[in-house]
């Protein structure tokens, strides 16, 4: 458990890390390089979940070896999936950029929207809590949560 207690928004428990595939940890359908080494230092605090609708069809073998699960979106309805795998937890922060990853930040404790090669779709930045550029800055934030609690306090 990653526990943080951000001034002004309270004590939160972080049991489950999800993360969106493409244009989050994935570009072109491949992990973005940093992320691994990251990711395994993570998943001794968290669960860390990977949730895609797999456009380039390549995150079973990219995450293959990763200490993650991996939540292939089935749904004519992404958005509303994402929203409801994710409110299925208790203590979550979600990563993500894209429109269909509105939902998920809704029902997250923290939401951080990643802009990247991809860009961010403006109604996820807008849910988001906190806007950052790349996922290894993003997850160096869990890996050091006082740049977090910083961020985020009131």
């Amino acid at each position: 458990m990653l526990a943080l207690n951000i001034p002004g928004r309270g004590q939160f428990n972080i049991n489950h890390l999800v993360l969106d595939f493409n244009g989050t940890i994935a570009f072109n359908g491949e992990l973005i390089p940093g992320l691994a080494e990251r990711i395994m230092l993570l998943s001794k605090d968290v669960e860390i979940h990977v949730i895609t609708a797999d456009t380039n069809g390549t995150v079973a073998r990219q995450c293959s070896g990763l200490p993650v699960s991996v939540q292939i979106l089935h749904s004519d309805g992404h958005t509303a999936e994402k929203g409801k795998f994710v409110s299925s937890f208790d203590g979550a922060i979600c990563m993500g950029n894209g429109a269909n990853d509105e939902a998920m930040f809704e029902a997250a404790d923290i939401a951080i929207a990643l802009t990247g090669r991809e860009g961010c779709a403006t109604a996820t930045l807008l849910k988001s809590d906190l806007m950052i550029e790349n996922i290894n800055d993003g997850l160096d934030l869990l890996l050091n949560p006082n740049r977090l609690i910083a961020t985020l306090r009131k």
